[in-house]
């Protein structure tokens, strides 16, 4: 019995140092290396300060206003004339598209993926479009068909619409002029201290000052 638990001892040692040696061997080693988490978007959260922010909040309440005009004029089975309809319901649905598609790539930041567009530019360019022909495909509606309950709420709503685009186009111009007095400031500054530094390291013209 003894030489048989003997030679139980050897086996297991045998096997203990086998199963180092293929460890060792093994290309499937165990890893330290941290599990990466899954993100929603490939990476991409959500900003919530942006959709917090004034144009945020303005821009979220544009795309409510726009989808609710559509819905009304879509709402309408019988049209006499149809042009001003049909131009109100494109309006309204281009517009609630397009601040759509700025207030998705705002909010997960996924412009700053694409810098060779100038998206402040881009912003403004579609607030004041918007405002434009919001105001002339609610007027046009008002004067050709405000008879039913449908045209009377998409002729509020596209007013409304009208007023937010407005309040919004005023201030990205405002945020627009003052960043470039800003930049305009700066770059004299920076100017300014180079010609400053430029006397300095010069003394013939310290010598002509003087």
């Amino acid at each position: 019995m003894r030489g048989n638990s003997e030679d139980l001892d050897g086996f297991d040692g045998e096997a203990s140092s086998t199963s180092m040696i293929s460890g060792a061997s093994s290309p499937y080693q165990p890893t330290t290396e941290p599990v990466l988490q899954r993100r929603p978007l490939g990476g991409y959260r959500c900003d919530l300060d942006y959709l917090r922010s004034v144009f945020g909040i303005l821009k979220v309440t544009q795309v409510v206003l726009a989808l609710i005009a559509f819905i009304c004029i879509e709402t309408i089975m019988h049209c006499s004339p149809c042009e001003g309809l049909y131009f109100f319901e494109f309006v309204s649905c281009s517009t609630f598209v397009v601040t759509g598609v700025l207030l998705f790539m705002f909010s997960f930041n996924l412009h700053t993926r694409i810098p060779q567009i100038n998206w402040n530019l881009t912003d403004l360019v579609n607030t004041g479009l918007s405002t434009f022909f919001f105001f002339i495909a609610s007027i046009v509606l008002v004067a050709l068909n405000s008879k039913t309950g449908a045209e009377i709420a998409a002729v509020i709503f596209g007013f409304l619409a009208t007023a937010l685009y407005a309040v919004n186009t005023y201030l990205a111009v405002k945020k627009w002029m003052n960043r470039e007095r800003n930049a305009r400031q700066s770059n004299d500054y920076i100017r300014a201290r180079s010609e400053s530094r430029e006397v300095d390291t010069r003394p013939e013209i310290q010598h002509l000052d003087a």
